[in-house]
């Protein structure tokens, strides 16, 4: 860092206070979150902390002054998290701001209009992260992480500020996702549900109203929510939304949706384009595709082994271990098919014996009466039309449509 003299801090701390303060009064809602964003290390906050640790009485200049202590309770909290933040000084940084925002929701209360929603934003971006940051120190020293959880009840406080009559609501959504965020992290997803209830159910909420990059990241996370339920329709219906509505130039974001509604997708019985995994990074899913595409039991299980910690990461394991009764599906309708070319008149009956050979073959060790129960949960299923003839160990398929296909709807639960 270069010399930074007394009057040159001074003259850096004065500034930014006269920013602060026509930002207000000016209601400049986009200067004054670039003031807020402490994570974002812009030049402005970093020589705002040079002189801050250098020159250590600026309470003293919001005090002098009529103009800056209309302001102080948000900046003089707001001064010690940029200085701890620049020290690494994570959890003071947190704690810090955390005063800062607070006093800031108080001053924005009593503000009319909207102007001030970008820099609410600001403070709910800011208070996750710092938050997580702050936590990662006190797990650092073997203290118990508990800035998210105190995070996740503040921002409560802002949806309820929020979630009012006039133009401040459109600002909900951009708060109800970064409430996501925190629970998701924290292993809370079943708090998301009271929120969602407000938003989908409450009059003074139009969905249509709020901003798309907000729809789009709500729609991310409730679609999530429907995979861990195991509501794939609602699931495709919602990912398909944010995929749809996503910035195409931000392939990373679309990356993060196609990795839930993919196995969404295959579940309902709807596979992938080679082009799309390789263009998005997808290639841990390659494998099951083909192992759907070719009955290939020991590849489908092979690419969930060699994936298990990404897939159990990311909570789709269990979808994914699910499709086996489709590679099943697919395995017994290429041996139809092959019976149906060799003698036409017999097609319809399949040997369990046979089933069993085609098993061994890709190294499924499997008997006869295994074999005979998994034939009977694909009828159950719905995924094959048939009976048994227990007495010659067959399998009578249907002579119409022996394999139903899924046509975008899960397979019967």
């Amino acid at each position: 860092m270069a010399y930074l003299s007394m009057g040159e801090a001074h003259r850096r701390i004065t500034e930014y206070l006269n920013r602060f303060s026509d930002a207000v009064l000016t209601q400049d809602g986009s200067s004054l979150k670039q003031l807020l964003s402490i994570s974002s290390n812009s030049p402005l906050l970093l020589s705002l902390a040079d002189a801050l640790n250098l020159f250590h009485d600026s309470n003293r200049l919001l005090k002098q002054s009529d103009r800056f202590s209309q302001i102080s309770e948000i900046v003089s909290p707001l001064f010690r998290s940029i200085q701890n933040f620049r020290l690494g000084n994570l959890l003071d940084s947190y704690n810090a701001f955390e005063k800062a925002a607070n006093a800031f929701i108080q001053e924005f209360r009593n503000w009319e209009s909207a102007w001030a929603l970008e820099a609410l934003y600001v403070i709910a971006y800011e208070i996750r992260v710092l938050a997580e940051r702050a936590d990662r120190e006190l797990a650092s020293v073997g203290k118990t992480p508990e800035k998210l959880k105190g995070a996740g009840s503040f921002l409560m406080k802002v949806f309820g500020v929020l979630a009012g009559k006039g133009p401040k609501r459109v600002g909900a959504l951009y708060v109800t996702c970064q409430l996501f965020k925190i629970y998701f992290k924290l292993g809370t997803v079943h708090l998301c549900r009271s929120v969602i209830r407000s938003i989908e159910t409450a009059r003074i909420f139009d969905f249509e109203e709020f901003p798309i990059r907000d729809k789009v990241t709500y729609m991310y996370y409730t679609g999530r929510l429907e995979v861990f339920n195991e509501n794939f329709p609602a699931a495709d219906q919602k990912l398909s939304y944010a995929l749809m509505h996503c910035n195409p130039h931000r392939e990373a974001n679309i990356r993060m949706i196609l990795k839930y509604l993919i196995p969404v997708k295959l579940s309902i019985g709807i596979l992938p384009k080679n082009w799309l995994l390789e263009k998005y990074n997808l290639i841990e899913y390659s494998n099951i595709v083909q192992a759907l595409k070719r009955g290939d039991l020991r590849l489908l299980r092979h690419a969930l082994q060699e994936h298990e910690d990404r897939f159990l990461r990311s909570g789709v394991y269990l979808v994914l271990e699910k499709l086996e009764l489709q590679v099943y599906q697919r395995l017994v309708k290429k041996i139809y098919f092959i019976q149906k070319q060799k003698d036409p008149s017999k097609a319809h009956q399949l040997k369990l014996e046979v089933i069993v050979k085609a098993l061994k073959w890709l190294e499924m060790d499997m008997d006869v009466d295994e074999v005979e129960c998994i034939m009977s949960i694909l009828i159950y299923k719905n995924l094959m039309k048939g009976y048994f003839a227990h007495k010659s160990k067959v399998v009578v398929l249907s002579k119409q449509d022996p394999f139903p296909k899924l046509n975008g709807k899960p397979v019967n639960s």
